[in-house]
C-alpha cells in the first residue's frame, strides 16, 4: 500500500474509532506503531489482525511480495510496539512464532480467508511469517470514561455482528478461527463485567447512593449475560457443532447484551464522564 493510502486509512480508522469504509469495511484492523530498524523513526501501518485470546495476530504478507515488509523488519529489531485497536492505544511485546505453532495459526488463518494462501504461493518461496502481539500492562481507554466505555461497547456490537455474518456464512462445520474468534469475545465480555462488578460499580454506588438500584439491575443482567456465555462456549465445544446452533445462541447473546449495553449507557456514561472530565487526571489513556 502507498503511504498515501496508508495515511488515509489510519486517519479514518482514528476519527472512526476503528471504523474504517471502503475497501476495509467490517474488517479487523489495527494500527502497529514500529520503531525503524535502520532509521529509529516511528511508523505506524494498518493491519488485518487476527484474535487469538489475549493475544492479537498479524500476518507479514506483504500482499505476496518476495520481500518481508518494512515492519516485520522493524519488529526484529525492536519487538516492543505500540497497537492502536480503536479503543486501547497500548504496548504490546511481538513475537514471531516459529515451527508448528507458525504453521498451525497460518493453516488456521488460511482456513478463515483463503487468500492468505495466494499471498503465500505467489511469495516466491519466502515463508510468510505469522506474529503475535501480546499487551504489556493493562491497556487503558482514551478519553473520558464515559465516553471510553460506549467506546468499548460499540467495539463488542461491531464484533458480534462480524461473527454472526461469519456463522452465518460458515457452511456445514465451523472453521478453527471462528470458534477463536467467538471464545475471543466471550473472554473479553467476561472481563469487562469482572472489572465492573469488581471495580465499577462498588466505587459508583458508594459515591452515588442514587445509583444502587440501577446498577443491581445491571449486575442481574450481567448473570444473564454470563449464563448466555456459557451456552454459546458450550456450542462451541462440540467438535461437530452445528452452525445453525451456534447462530441461535449468538442471537441470544447479541439481543441480551444490545439491551445491557443501551441501559448501561443511559445510566452511567453521563456520570462516569461528569467524574473524569477530558484532560483531568484519569480522563485520558497513555499513548
Amino acid at each position: 500500500m502507498s503511504n498515501d493510502f496508508n495515511r488515509q486509512i489510519i486517519e479514518e480508522f482514528r476519527a472512526g474509532r476503528g471504523r474504517v469504509g471502503g475497501p476495509f469495511e467490517g474488517a479487523r484492523l489495527l494500527l502497529l506503531t514500529t520503531t525503524g530498524a535502520r532509521t529509529g523513526a516511528r511508523r505506524t501501518t494498518p493491519l488485518g489482525y487476527l484474535p487469538d485470546g489475549e493475544r492479537s495476530l498479524v500476518i507479514a504478507s506483504a500482499g505476496g511480495a518476495r520481500n518481508h515488509p518494512a515492519w516485520y523488519h522493524n519488529l526484529l529489531a525492536h519487538p516492543r510496539a505500540t497497537v492502536e485497536n480503536g479503543v486501547f492505544t497500548y504496548e504490546a511485546e511481538a513475537v514471531v512464532l516459529k515451527g508448528e505453532e507458525r504453521d498451525r495459526l497460518f493453516a488456521r488463518a488460511v482456513e478463515a480467508d483463503p487468500g492468505w494462501a495466494g499471498y503465500q504461493a505467489r511469495a516466491g518461496g519466502r515463508v510468510i511469517p505469522v506474529v503475535a502481539l501480546i499487551p504489556v500492562g493493562r491497556p487503558v481507554p482514551d478519553g473520558p470514561l464515559g465516553d471510553s466505555l460506549k467506546t468499548l461497547h460499540d467495539a463488542f456490537r461491531r464484533e458480534l455482528a462480524l461473527i454472526r455474518g461469519e456463522v452465518a456464512a460458515s457452511g456445514p462445520g465451523l472453521g478453527a478461527q471462528l470458534r477463536v474468534n467467538c471464545l475471543t469475545l466471550c473472554q473479553g465480555l467476561h472481563h469487562h463485567h469482572t472489572i465492573e462488578e469488581g471495580h465499577v460499580f462498588p466505587s459508583l454506588g458508594a459515591e452515588h447512593p442514587d445509583l444502587v438500584p440501577v446498577l443491581e439491575r445491571l449486575s442481574r443482567e450481567h448473570r444473564t449475560v454470563t449464563r448466555l456465555l456459557d451456552d454459546l462456549r458450550a456450542s462451541l465445544s462440540e467438535a461437530d457443532a452445528d452452525p445453525a446452533a451456534v447462530l441461535a445462541e449468538v442471537e441470544r447473546l447479541t439481543a441480551e447484551l444490545e439491551a445491557h449495553l443501551d441501559h448501561e449507557e443511559e445510566y452511567l456514561v453521563p456520570v462516569l464522564n461528569a467524574l473524569t472530565p477530558a484532560g483531568e487526571p484519569g480522563g485520558r489513556g497513555r499513548r
